[in-house]
């Protein structure tokens, strides 16, 4: 009976250890998607401001309109309309910027990465 509890003592510790390299595996996923998170949110945010940046030019000639406000209050919030502008562009996602971004940036971490373990 003795030799019985003590293989289901190692049969119990081998569950165990089982478990606890799963939970590792877990945290690691989880870790790895919160930065993949991140780089796509990164990402995004690039692309929202290369739009805005790229919609400037279209703006720059357009006169304030002294009717329905103007002056120079319009011209001071040109940029964070722009901002939105890129902003609401960009969660369309038909430009492809922000993917191609997270792609590269992906890329190059993982080069990084590689780049490390080596040393």
């Amino acid at each position: 009976m003795n030799a019985l509890n003590t293989q289901q003592n190692i049969a119990l510790l081998n569950v165990q250890q089982g478990l606890s390299e799963q939970s590792k595996l877990d945290l690691t996923h989880a870790a790895r998607n919160k930065e993949l998170e991140k780089t796509a949110e990164a990402a995004k945010e690039f692309e929202a401001v290369f739009i805005a940046e790229m919609m400037k030019p279209m703006f720059e000639d357009i006169k304030t309109d002294g009717m329905f406000g103007g002056g120079h209050g319009e011209e001071a919030f040109r940029g964070v309309l722009l901002q939105e502008y890129g902003k609401m562009v960009s969660q369309t996602g038909q430009l492809g910027i922000a993917d191609q971004v997270k792609a590269e940036m992906i890329r190059m971490q993982a080069q990084l990465e590689t780049t490390n373990s080596a040393q």
